[in-house]
């Protein structure tokens, strides 16, 4: 193909073995585009169909992350995996280094990995799917953003979700804006999907046909404002008692989030209509609650773009979110969802019931294509392939001209002659 031909064993994704949705994707993606690749991936992101595909070199150089190993097991595996990135990073051929997250360490990832590749002289293409996620964590300070500086600056290109993200790197980063690329978030397609019906889903999760079943999916972190989705079903709650919530993810951040969430649950006597999975949902599993739920809640305080929502939109399920990144920018209001104002109870206790009250829940099962076509159309892989591959043939077309004039200067060297003089 053309593409192969052009690139050869030009590029390698370093994916830091995680996010295997979007990693997987990706790599999908760019084999259909036809270049031939480097994949750095780990157990997580195993899969025998990206293997047996022929343009794709898989090198799995992270291995096991499974978090049930001592600490001393931990620690060994990640400074075994980094020896082997180093090893890899000086023998390898990719001229163009496409990071797709920074691995354990974020402060080495950001300084002295970054110097090292640009040593070797790599082209670095970085995916910037959190600007600084300190800042939205609450965990920001001087040391995070100078080392984020450094990393943007090194950076031959960024990649981007959303115009309020190419915003932050100018503005608070001092990124040129030649150096930021605007792409697709690419829809999830790495999630099984079945011929599960959706009674067939609540029966497995305890949910009555009759139920109207509100999800709330992902991470539980005090930036996706859990809390306030809680006080507004309780509300809810006592107006329709057949609505339920149904919470699936696990805790991250501080543990006492979660549990003043539990706390004011089990205070609103809410037990018996909120069913739990507080735990890491399986690929395998996640169909199962969103083919059982009526509508997928986002009640976040900060983000600036969600991967869940458009986890929604692949199985046709409308999204109820809060204004606050480019989560508004994604939703067409009575369409695929409903926008309300963030940290407001009572905004979103009324954007459920206009939900509930609506022909898009009415007409739920009419409209669930709609919604996945609409995803389709938005969110192609396709075009975050063509764009990534155009994005590549740049960086590779300035490293020959660059590795062309310094070939020009040894020749003028060795007949005398100054690298700048004509013949």
């Amino acid at each position: 193909m053309e593409n192969e031909e052009k690139f050869g064993s030009s590029v390698s994704v370093l994916t830091a073995g995680r996010d295997r949705h979007y990693s997987l994707g990706l790599a999908s993606a760019l084999a259909v585009a036809g270049v031939k690749f480097d994949f750095i991936a780990s157990d997580e992101l195993e899969s025998e169909q990206l293997r047996m595909l022929p343009r794709v070199n898989f090198r799995n150089l992270r291995g096991d992350q499974g978090t049930d190993a001592s600490l001393l097991r931990k620690m060994s595996r990640v400074l075994v995996y980094y020896f082997r990135l180093l090893a890899y990073a000086m023998m390898s051929r990719p001229k163009v280094f496409h990071i797709l997250w920074n691995n354990k360490f974020e402060l080495f990832d950001r300084t002295l990995l970054m110097v090292f590749y640009k040593l070797l002289g790599k082209k670095i293409a970085f995916t910037a799917h959190n600007v600084n996620a300190g800042k939205r964590d609450g965990s920001d300070s001087a040391l995070n953003r100078a080392s984020l500086r450094f990393q943007y600056r090194l950076c031959d290109r960024i990649f981007v979700h959303t115009n309020k993200m190419k915003e932050e790197l100018i503005l608070e980063f001092g990124v040129r804006e030649d150096k930021i690329v605007m792409i697709p978030f690419g829809i999830n397609n790495a999630v099984p999907a079945t011929s599960l019906t959706i009674d067939e889903a609540r029966k497995k999760l305890g949910l009555r046909p009759d139920n109207k079943v509100i999800l709330f999916f992902g991470n539980i972190a005090p930036y996706k404002g859990l809390e306030f989705l809680v006080e507004a079903f309780s509300m809810i709650s006592k107006e329709d008692p057949a609505t339920r919530l149904v919470i699936a993810g696990r805790p991250k951040g501080p543990k006492s989030y979660w549990k003043k969430i539990q706390q004011t649950i089990s205070h609103s006597n809410l037990d018996d209509r909120v069913s739990k999975k507080i735990e890491y949902i399986s690929d395998d599993e996640i169909e199962i609650y969103f083919k059982a739920a009526d509508v997928l809640v986002l009640p976040y305080v900060s983000i600036f773009q969600s991967g869940v929502l458009f986890l929604a939109y692949g199985f046709g399920l409308p999204v109820i979110a809060t204004d606050v990144g480019s989560l508004k920018e994604e939703i067409v209001e009575g369409k695929t969802g409903f926008v309300c104002e963030p940290k407001n109870p009572r905004a979103l206790l009324l954007s459920i019931q206009n939900y509930f009250q609506s022909d898009l829940y009415r007409e739920l099962n009419l409209r669930r294509c709609e919604i996945q076509n609409f995803a389709k159309a938005r969110c192609s892989w396709d075009e975050v392939g063509a764009i990534t591959v155009r994005i590549y043939s740049e960086l590779l077309h300035k490293e020959k001209r660059l590795d062309a004039f310094f070939k020009k200067g040894e020749n003028n060297e060795a007949l005398g002659l100054d690298s700048h003089s004509s013949i």
